[in-house]
């Protein structure tokens, strides 16, 4: 039977490439062993439901336990409707346990249960009557929110002391995030900020992105079954772009496998993985559309702007900078906080100057030969026209307010690639920067983004000496600084925007635009 890589809910082994899922969670089952209850929290498509599942029917395999995956999720109707929430809940775990489980080991009965206490009531009776001792996981807790993820959350703590005769044996919660980022309207706070409802777990930890072992083992189970060959290089390039996302590595490759490379005869290069990449990003599946969503938060949005725009982060409080490592937008790198991947790492900013990039209107593309080639110096014209007309105003249509300009600068350069270029962008926290390589047919042009700030000196002696090193790196003898004045009481954009050619430390030829 053929097979693919998934890249849509939980992995089937008979149809999908997949790696084993207990070894991604090798502490679990000593945890389990030791009747402890803990949280496993991860972002979404990184293989949770999957490894949660076959964990559950490895235990129940074994005949030493009853181990069954369940799901709150049909209660998130119902916040405020705890009663209403825990009957629509056992009903779908009813479902669950019958397909899982087989039958000798069913609960007896479904008791009525009183208002408020038919979680804890089901598993009471659940666990007395198993014949092993009985090994719940609870996927999607925190889709729960209020008085409904409370009421829960109280009954599996007041459970707890009567393990393992009386209550499930060890239980795990599954979801998005840790238990201090549950939601819950209460006492002025979107946030639990506590672990108290659930403060009997002995351990709370996610679940990591795949090796670059990992990533060669799935793509060779491909090779494998269809002869079809991954190139070193092309899988060194896959788990760099992804940093090893598991639904990131998976959606490359089924790109590749599916759409790019059919031929199973042609092995698959360095060429179709950044063909693939570039189709992602543009697509913005459901994966990335749901880190989309998250930048709009208040406290996601305190971390990521200082990032894209080379700034020192500011006071930010430490279960926040937790809170967006769990989420996998950003990671520890060699220079502090990140961008998990350069994949999101081109999404982010795609996504923030969406609005803009629908606001600006037809531009002719006058920066082109009558051949198609880019001509530097018509560009730089029409971006000037542009800036000054349009620079402003749009300014108003991008959500990150401090980077506003560079949002707005680069869906005027989308506008320019769209023709047939690209366009790669470095940043990082505390480098007092944006840099933008611009690619088109044969040219090449590197620019540096800096900010001038209310009480600070021109940047233009620094900006000079770092966009050396970035036209360095490039190859380059020239290159455009751009250093937006955010000084407040200014003349307005279209009075103050100005170039000027100035000599960099190096002796390059460096076009300067101020605006």
């Amino acid at each position: 039977m053929p097979k693919w890589f998934n890249t849509a809910g939980p992995c089937q082994a008979d149809i999908h490439y997949m790696l084993s899922p207990t070894e991604r969670l090798p502490e679990l089952t000593r945890l389990i062993a030791q009747r402890n209850y803990f949280v496993i929290h991860a972002p979404r498509q990184v293989g949770k439901t999957t490894a949660m599942l076959a964990l559950a029917q490895e235990l129940t395999a074994s005949g030493e336990y009853t181990a069954v995956m369940v799901s709150v999720e049909v209660g998130a109707a119902f916040p405020e409707q705890p009663d209403i929430a825990e009957g629509a809940i056992l009903g779908t775990w009813r479902s669950a346990i019958e397909h899982w489980l087989p039958a000798e080991l069913h609960p007896t009965e479904y008791p009525a249960g009183m208002e408020g206490q038919k979680i804890s009531q089901f598993l009471s009776l659940w666990a007395k009557t198993s014949p092993r001792p009985l090994v719940i996981f609870i996927d999607e807790i925190d889709s729960l929110q209020d008085q409904t993820l409370i009421s829960i959350l109280r009954q599996l703590r007041d459970g707890y002391p009567r393990r393992p005769q009386g209550f499930p044996y060890s239980l795990g919660l599954i979801g998005m995030r840790d238990v201090r980022d549950y939601k819950v309207a209460s006492g002025g706070s979107e946030r639990l900020n506590t672990a108290s409802p659930f403060n009997i777990k002995v351990r709370s930890f996610t679940l990591g992105n795949f090796s670059f072992e990992d990533v060669k083992n799935l793509y060779q189970q491909h090779t494998e079954l269809t002869g079809q060959t991954f190139l070193p290089e092309a899988v060194a390039q896959a788990f760099y772009l992804t940093n090893g996302q598991p639904w990131l590595v998976n959606a490359l490759a089924k790109e590749v496998t599916e759409y790019l490379a059919t031929d199973v005869n042609i092995p698959i290069t360095v060429d179709c993985i950044n063909q693939a990449k570039e189709i992602l990003i543009q697509r913005q599946d459901t994966h990335l559309d749901s880190l989309a969503e998250r930048l709009r938060e208040g406290r996601v949005k305190a971390i990521i702007q200082p990032i894209l725009a080379g700034q020192d982060l500011p006071d930010v409080p430490n279960d926040d900078i937790r809170y967006l490592l769990d989420l996998g937008l950003c990671k520890n790198g060699n220079q502090g906080l990140e961008i998990a991947n350069p994949i999101y790492h081109e999404v982010l900013p795609r996504v923030l100057f969406y609005t803009t990039n629908a606001s600006i209107g037809k531009i002719e593309p006058r920066w082109l030969s009558s051949e198609g080639q880019l001509i530097p110096s018509e560009l730089l014209a029409a971006f000037l026209e542009f800036w000054r007309q349009h620079g402003e105003p749009l300014f108003k249509s991008t959500p990150y307010p401090e980077i506003a300009p560079h949002l707005v600068l680069m869906a005027f350069l989308h506008r320019v690639i769209n023709g047939g270029g690209t366009l790669d962008r470095e940043y990082a926290i505390g480098s007092g920067r944006m840099d933008i390589c611009l690619r088109y047919g044969q040219v090449i042009l590197g620019m540096e983004l800096k900010v001038w700030r209310e009480g600070k000196s021109d940047p233009l002696t620094e900006g000079l000496k770092q966009l050396d090193k970035y036209l360095s790196g490039l190859n380059l003898e020239t290159g455009w600084l751009v250093i937006f004045d955010r000084r407040p009481n200014l003349p307005p954009l279209s009075d103050r925007t100005s170039t000027e050619q100035a000599i960099s430390p190096d002796g390059r030829i460096i076009t300067v635009i101020r605006g």
